[in-house]
């Protein structure tokens, strides 16, 4: 079998990374994230990452891709967009659920991608060892992308991509195969301030980094007391999972584009539901609506507390 040269294996790959349906592919080396795990280590010593111990462990993991993948060269990120089509007219009676979650679980759909890509690497090089990453195991997902040239991280912290905006999910492979790197691309935030200004819960305290404990991603989601602190609360205003506030004020998302994906397209009963609507789902109804759907990862306890307190949000501002 022939195999083709090192830069032309990896324009063939990045291409069929689009005849796939990513939205866009770069390839960085694997290398250990001096930088990064300077700048994880002194956010989680600060408390910021609040009760997601899960951070703290398997450190040397995250910060070099050769741990979590012996003889790893390469990694190949991937962008799969996911914003909707139309965005439907908002009341403070409805609940919010943030725009990833309201279609199938990306994690699937992602997955199923990268395995493609994954064969097709292998049928052009022969045998090739590697892992699939998909926001699931100790890896700087972001990071890698940044460093594919596929965008850079925002004030938000979000990975913004010059063409695309942020609203999409990241991919990754991890494999030894021998591929051609791309160089990180210029950060444009410039002086905007705008995610800074507009988050509900001051959890943006510093232009690119966020004190997680205070988001209302996490409090929605990975917070699972029964309460959340009052002066946060009134913050996640109708937000019961997630939060876009951040991307929704980015100027760059200006550029996104709806998602060609149909599995990321709003499942009926995740859009307009009225927060008294919410109030009454039963469990069984629950787990039937967020089957195979992110939501299921708050809990039907942790769901239940955020219809709660957004009711009473809204009680408190009438």
């Amino acid at each position: 079998m022939a195999i083709l040269p090192r830069a032309r294996l990896t324009q063939a790959l990045k291409a069929e990374a689009l005849r796939l349906g990513f939205d866009a592919c770069g390839v960085s080396a694997a290398d250990r994230l001096d930088e990064e795990a300077r700048r994880l280590e002194e956010w989680l010593g600060r408390g910021r990452h609040g009760t997601m111990d899960w951070m703290e462990r398997n450190f040397d993991l995250r910060i070099d891709p050769r741990v979590l993948v012996p003889g790893a060269r390469s990694l190949i990120s991937v962008l799969h967009g996911y914003r909707p089509p139309v965005e439907p007219a908002r009341s403070p009676e409805v609940g919010l659920i943030s725009r990833y979650a309201r279609g199938d679980d990306y994690h699937d759909v992602v997955r199923e991608r990268l395995a493609e890509l994954y064969a097709w690497l292998e049928a052009a090089v022969g045998t090739i060892h590697g892992r699939a990453f998909v926001d699931s195991a100790p890896l700087m997902d972001k990071a890698w992308a940044a460093r594919s040239g596929l965008g850079w991280q925002g004030k938000h912290t979000n990975l913004v991509h010059p063409r695309l905006g942020s609203w999409f999910f990241i991919g990754t492979l991890v494999v030894d195969a021998d591929l051609v790197p791309d160089g990180p691309i210029e950060d444009h935030c410039g002086s905007c301030t705008r995610c800074l200004d507009a988050c509900p819960t001051g959890a943006l305290d510093e232009p690119y980094r966020i004190d997680a404990s205070r988001c209302i991603s996490y409090l929605t989601i990975e917070h699972r007391a029964d309460d959340i602190p009052e002066e946060l609360a009134h913050g996640l205003g109708n937000w019961i999972f997630g939060c876009d506030v951040c991307q929704e004020v980015c100027p760059w998302n200006k550029f996104s584009r709806p998602s060609r994906e149909t599995r990321y397209a709003p499942r009926p009963g995740t859009e307009g539901v009225t927060l008294a609507q919410w109030q009454e789902i039963d469990l069984d109804a629950w787990r039937e609506r967020f089957r195979r759907n992110p939501v299921k990862r708050a809990r039907y306890e942790g769901f239940r507390r955020n219809v709660r307190l957004a009711l009473e949000n809204l009680r408190r501002d009438r």
